[in-house]
């Protein structure tokens, strides 16, 4: 069997295990959402604590972006997802025994700093591994696979909670952690053997790390598509990592384990859109920039509807509105082949976390904010009001809307064809 074909069985597998991996970044990303209320009555949070706890994972997350970027583009992705791996574990089985707010949010903040390198190591390696054209397929597909961690932190997590509590939940899902880590350090090349297979020309000097920041902070559409991926995180996150629960339960008075089914129509959603937005990109639009602003659009339709009118819909349509906010959600992946498209491949790493940067700063702003605003209303730990909730929806809304008419000034980044 030549190299070549070696090469392409052995990239497929490294994608399975990055997936793996991948699973449980969004597992913890989103998983408050159908236990805030248990956690809130167990731990005795206010509604600014509970943004607060959900919103550190993504604050460290964010701030480890711009060391992690540089540190992936000289060590390489194995390493640092493996070593990054190795503190997830540890922060979910702590997670899981906290017994005060000061505990959850240590737990919170090693969660957030292990998962913070996964995506992006794992889209660096890609760029290694696959080319330019076969990027936005394989990115999408990454996602997607992602967002199985979504659907298993929706009414799978609800029902398991309700059979043995939200701590051993989370302990169990904090030694599938340590297996997946091990997996990861065995399995995973970050490039194939004899070099890398889709360096571009001229790519070979290695480029100093303030040098590659200047060059990606210095690109005025970087900083355009940065506010994008802000709001387009923390609409999604602000619905499905915290908000969402509380809104369903509360308001509409859905049951924990009705939430978590409701929640999980997003995932699939998400899950469906992020399969094949880059077909509809490369065959309908031609364009990753019209692609993602086609679909913010709709995300910000749809977002609306917890500003009052979704309480007006027939609850058996709820599941297509959450169905249609996930495939909406999924046009934010556009963002990956933009970047890879604007920068070298040299410095692939440093951009992309860098982008990453302002992704995951949306969705702790977006919930902490809404946190705070919530809490204005005076309503008591896992007792949120429909008048507080939807002010809080305000926010990133309108947050989305500014976004979309900045980035619609922005160059075209990867032609399509």
């Amino acid at each position: 069997m030549s190299p070549p074909i070696l090469n392409k069985h052995r990239r497929w597998t490294i994608f399975a295990t990055l997936a793996l991996m991948y699973i449980m970044v969004y597992f913890y990303r989103v998983s408050l959402a159908v236990v805030a209320g248990d956690i809130s009555r167990e731990l005795h949070l206010t509604p600014e604590q509970l943004g607060t706890l959900s919103g550190v994972l993504f604050y460290v997350y964010a701030v480890a972006q711009l060391p992690l970027g540089p540190m992936i583009d000289r060590l390489g992705s194995r390493l640092v997802i493996s070593g990054c791996g190795i503190l997830t574990t540890l922060g979910g089985i702590l997670f899981s025994q906290a017994d005060t707010f000061a505990v959850a949010m240590i737990a919170r903040m090693l969660i957030g700093i292990g998962t913070a390198s996964v995506l992006m190591a794992t889209f660096t390696l890609f760029s290694h591994w696959y080319s330019k054209q076969e990027f936005g397929r394989v990115s999408g597909f990454m996602v997607a696979l992602g967002n199985l961690g979504n659907l298993a932190a929706t009414a799978p997590l609800a029902l398991a909670v309700g059979a043995f509590g939200w701590r051993n939940s989370f302990l169990v899902a904090g030694v599938v952690q340590a297996l997946v880590t091990l997996l990861v350090f065995s399995k995973v090349q970050d490039k194939p053997d004899g070099g890398p297979a889709h360096e571009e020309a001229g790519t070979s000097t290695r480029t100093g790390m303030m040098s590659a920041w200047g060059e990606i902070f210095g690109t005025r559409d970087f900083w355009l598509l940065g506010g994008l991926s802000f709001s387009w995180y923390g609409n999604y996150l602000a619905l499905q990592a915290l908000w969402g629960g509380p809104y369903l339960m509360e308001v509409l008075h859905l049951s924990r384990a009705a939430t978590g089914s409701m929640l999980m129509f997003t995932s699939f959603g998400f899950i469906a859109g992020s399969s094949f937005i880059d077909v509809v990109a490369r065959r309908f639009f031609r364009s990753y920039k019209k692609t993602l602003l086609a679909g913010q659009l709709s995300l910000l339709l749809f977002m609306t509807a917890f500003l009052g009118w979704a309480e007006a819909i027939p609850q058996p349509l709820l599941p297509g509105l959450f169905f249609f906010i996930g495939l909406a959600v999924s046009s934010g992946v556009m963002i990956y082949p933009i970047i890879r498209s604007m920068f070298p491949v040299g410095i692939v790493g440093t951009a992309l976390t860098s982008l990453n940067f302002y992704v995951l700063m949306g969705a702790a702003v977006t919930q902490q904010v809404m946190g705070v605003i919530v809490g204005s209303y005076g309503d008591a730990a896992g007792g949120m009001s429909a008048g507080g909730l939807h002010a809080a929806f305000i926010f990133p809304v309108t947050a989305l809307a500014f976004a979309i008419i900045l980035y619609s000034r922005a160059r075209e980044y990867g032609q399509l064809s």
